[in-house]
C-alpha cells in the first residue's frame, strides 16, 4: 500500500530532512508541501539537494490544503502544531516534530513554554525503556497521533535510561553538556548564528536550567524507573552543520561496576537496529551518524569521582527528529520499523 503524505512546514531543515528520507521510502508518496513566507516557490529553491521533489510547489498551511492525506507531518514552530492538528481528521496519522504534545504535565508546559497545554500524544521514542521492562514502541503501534521527541532529549535519554532502569546511577544529580550543530537552532536567521560568530568558536545557550527540553528528559527518565530525577544540561552551538555529541554524567550507585554499566546498555539495546553500544574504550563521533537514524553510545566509569560518563552521538535532523518520525510512523502503520531508514553512515 502507498500512503499519501503532506508535510506542513516543509521549507525548514526538518521538513527538508523528512523529504529526503521519504524519497527512499517505498510506501510513501508526497502529495503536498506547505510553507509560510515561501508559498509559491519550488522545493528546489530551498532544498536544491532534493532532486526527487525539485518541482513541487510550496502551498499555504491551511485546512483545505492539508485535508485528505493519509499522513501529515508537522514541522512547525512550537505552539503552531496544536492549531493545525485541530483541522485534521481523527483517522489521519499525524506526527508532530515540534514540542506541542510531548509533555504530560500542564504545569511543566506553562513553566517552560507558556500558554495553554494542548494535551499529550503518544511519544515517538520506540526504544525508550519503561520501568516494567517494556518499550515505548508497544504504545506506538496503531496510534494516530505521535509527538516526536526533542533532539537533545533523544541523545540524553537513550544514554541514561537503561542505567536509570537498572538502578546503577543516582538520578538526582544528572549532568549533560551537548555539542550541537547549528541546524539544531532552526533555519530562521539569528544574530548568534551569523557565520562570523559561529565559525569563530562555540556558544552555550539555554543555560541555568531554563532549556525547554529539561522537563521532557526528566519525564522520560521517570518512565524508565527514576523517582527523584533532576538534570542540569547545557547545549553548546559548535561550528558544524548537524549532529549532537552529548557527554552525560551521573554518580554511580555504591558497588556499580563498569561491566554492569555496559551490560545494562547492551541488554537494553541488543535487539535495537538503530542504537549501537560501543565496546569499552571506543568513543562516538558525530561524523559517524551523519544522515543515518543511528545513536552511538559509549560508557566509562571515572573511579576518581565515582561518576559514570556516557557519551552519545546522533544526527539531530535524523535520529533527533525526522528519522524518529519515520520510525514511529512505520510502527503506527504496522509496517517494518526500519523501512526507508539507513543504518550505515559515512566513514569519517
Amino acid at each position: 500500500m502507498v500512503y499519501s503524505v503532506a508535510i506542513a512546514g516543509a521549507s525548514g531543515y526538518v521538513g527538508g530532512e523528512l523529504l529526503r528520507l521519504i524519497s527512499k521510502h517505498p510506501q510513501l508518496q508526497v502529495k503536498t508541501v506547505t510553507a509560510n513566507s515561501n508559498v509559491g516557490e519550488k522545493v528546489a529553491t530551498l532544498h536544491p539537494h532534493l532532486a526527487t521533489f525539485a518541482d513541487l510547489v510550496f502551498q499555504p498551511t491551511d485546512s483545505a490544503t492539508l485535508h485528505g492525506h493519509d499522513i501529515v507531518f508537522l514541522a512547525l514552530p512550537h505552539t503552531k502544531s496544536a492549531e493545525v492538528a485541530a483541522w485534521l481528521d481523527a483517522s489521519t496519522l499525524v506526527l508532530d516534530c515540534g514540542a506541542d504534545f510531548r509533555l504530560e504535565s500542564a504545569e511543566d508546559w506553562q513553566k517552560y513554554y507558556g500558554g495553554a497545554h494542548a494535551g499529550t500524544w503518544t511519544y515517538g521514542m520506540p526504544e525508550l525503556i519503561h520501568s516494567d521492562g517494556t518499550k515505548q514502541r508497544d504504545l506506538l503501534r496503531s496510534t494516530r497521533r505521535v509527538a516526536v521527541p526533542g533532539c537533545n532529549v533523544t541523545a540524553i535519554t537513550l544514554a541514561l535510561a537503561p542505567l536509570v532502569h537498572d538502578q546503577l546511577i543516582e538520578t538526582n544529580d544528572l549532568v549533560s553538556v551537548l555539542s550541537v550543530g547549528t541546524s539544531g537552532a532552526g533555519r530562521a536567521p539569528k544574530p548568534s548564528l551569523l557565520a562570523s560568530e559561529i565559525l569563530a568558536g562555540a556558544s552555550a545557550y539555554g543555560v541555568g536550567g531554563v532549556h525547554r527540553h529539561t522537563p521532557e528528559i526528566e519525564q522520560n527518565l521517570r518512565k524508565a524507573g527514576g523517582s527523584d530525577v533532576k538534570i542540569s544540561f547545557t547545549p553548546v552551538l559548535v561550528p558544524m552543520t548537524r549532529g549532537i555529541l552529548a557527554v552525560n554524567t551521573a554518580t554511580a550507585k555504591p558497588g556499580a561496576t563498569l561491566n554492569q554499566i555496559l551490560e545494562s546498555l547492551q541488554s537494553a539495546y541488543a535487539s535495537e537496529t538503530f542504537i549501537n553500544v560501543l565496546p569499552d574504550g571506543a568513543l562516538p563521533n558525530t561524523s559517524s551518524t551523519l544522515g543515518v537514524n543511528t545513536c552511538l553510545i559509549s560508557a566509562s566509569l571515572d573511579a576518581h569521582t565515582g561518576r559514570v560518563v556516557l557519551v552519545s552521538a546522533i544526527d539531530n535532523l535524523v535520529k533527533g527528529t525526522a528519522g524518529a518520525a519515520i520510525q514511529s510512523m512505520n510502527l503506527a502503520l504496522g509496517i517494518e520499523e526500519t523501512l526507508g531508514l539507513e543504518i550505515d553512515g559515512v566513514a569519517p
